[in-house]
């Protein structure tokens, strides 16, 4: 509390480049620890009333592994490696089908990469950041107005804000989009599915220690990860024709509705959550896609902007390089943010249109749509652990996070 006191006194005291940040997430935290390296002050809001801690895994290799250490994060983050682990494919019942050694996932991808509760990336930029930013916590953007020198930012709490860069970085139901761009619905695009993703208090029974297993069935996926106590969780994804009415549901009632047949570890898991259902991160699947991401100096960031989903498996290390190249575009144009953000969606644009693609066929992975499918996944996991298929398999993933 004493450091973001300072902060706040430090803010209103500088005479420095302002700018304000909505949205303590990954993208929102790694803004504001970027532009302060170029000595912005900041400010950030967040519309929750304390921080995050949870979450499901996230991996960050290639552009956001360097976007990581770039940002200085490497120390803070190396220690809470979860690291590689053994995936067993499992069976409705549980009983495994086939197992893939960690060994060779960690020879696909390569030492350049961290595996991290979404919650433990967050709480390592928020500790950066804490130290010299004004921190809101349980307050919104109630307006938006800027002229071309300036932004006025109106708070929930009846304060203004005068800055010189408002960065959105407030997730797929962004305010700070809907109050400069339009409402959602002219940006989302729902791909009909479902995801849930929730820690787990107590490893799953008779699962082995650092062990994760995958149920793959006909438009489902669940995934049950046994990594010690406190450092194990639960994923699911399914297809769903009427996501609000699943949304209206509750996470506990529609996860048990769409999993509750399965056994091992998912049965496990969802007892955990019917006993603690706000545990859970539950919500439906859909990419935002924009034409442009900025308006003079309002810029949005991350889900905010693209939302690349769960499904495309880059959506952190997306949001730490968007910010990384987001301050270096800003370095670049000195005074002229509006060119500075227009530089950095040039250069940005192409690789969040090939993650969003790549997420769009990646559905079938985690939903396919058919048992054909099931099997054909199947056999396909079985044929890349053949050696001379390995060696494809690992330089097909050193491409695509090049």
């Amino acid at each position: 509390m004493e450091a973001v006191e300072s902060a706040a006194r430090q803010h209103a005291e500088s005479p420095g480049r302002r700018a304000t940040v909505v949205g303590a997430g990954i993208a929102g935290l790694a803004a504001a620890l970027r532009l302060r390296q170029q000595g912005w002050d900041i400010v950030v809001i967040e519309h929750a009333p304390s921080r995050r801690s949870s979450g499901y895994l996230v991996n960050l290799h290639g552009p956001g592994y360097a976007a990581a250490e770039r940002l200085g994060l490497l120390p803070a983050l190396t220690p809470r490696d979860i690291g590689f682990f053994t995936s067993v494919l499992v069976h409705a019942d549980g009983r495994e089908k086939l197992t893939i050694p960690a060994a060779f996932t960690e020879a696909a991808v390569g030492g350049r990469a961290l595996s991290l509760f979404r919650g433990d990336l967050e709480s390592a930029l928020y500790d950066a950041v804490a130290e010299f930013a004004d921190i809101r916590f349980s307050t919104t953007v109630r307006a938006i107005a800027q002229t071309p020198g300036e932004v006025d930012v109106t708070l929930s709490d009846d304060t203004h804000l005068r800055t010189d860069l408002l960065v959105g970085a407030d997730g797929v139901h962004s305010r700070v989009r809907e109050l400069v761009f339009g409402s959602e619905p002219e940006y989302f695009v729902d791909l009909g599915h479902m995801v849930g993703a929730f820690p787990l208090e107590t490893p799953p029974a008779h699962m082995p220690d650092g062990v994760g297993t995958t149920y793959i069935g006909p438009g489902r996926t669940a995934a049950v990860m046994n990594l010690g106590p406190e450092r194990s969780s639960a994923f699911f994804a399914y297809r769903c024709p009427d996501s609000d009415a699943d949304l209206a549901l509750g996470a506990a009632p529609a996860l048990a509705r769409a999993f509750g047949d399965l056994g091992g570890g998912v049965a496990d898991a969802l007892g955990q959550l019917d006993a603690d259902p706000g545990i859970a991160y539950f919500d439906s699947v859909g990419q935002i896609v924009m034409d442009r991401w900025s308006r003079g100096r309002v810029v949005l960031l991350g889900d905010a902007a693209w939302c690349v989903t769960v499904f495309a498996g880059y959506g952190a290390a997306l949001a730490l390089d968007g910010a990384d190249q987001l301050g270096s575009a800003l370095a670049a144009h000195g005074d002229d943010i509006p060119a500075a953000l227009d530089a950095w969606e040039t250069a940005l644009r192409p690789e969040v249109i090939k993650r969003q693609a790549l997420a769009r066929r990646g559905i079938s992975r985690f939903a396919p749509p058919s048992r054909t499918h099931v099997w054909a996944g199947e056999m396909m996991l079985r044929a890349i652990q053949l050696p001379g298929i390995r060696g494809l398999v690992r330089r097909s993933i050193q491409r695509a996070n090049n």
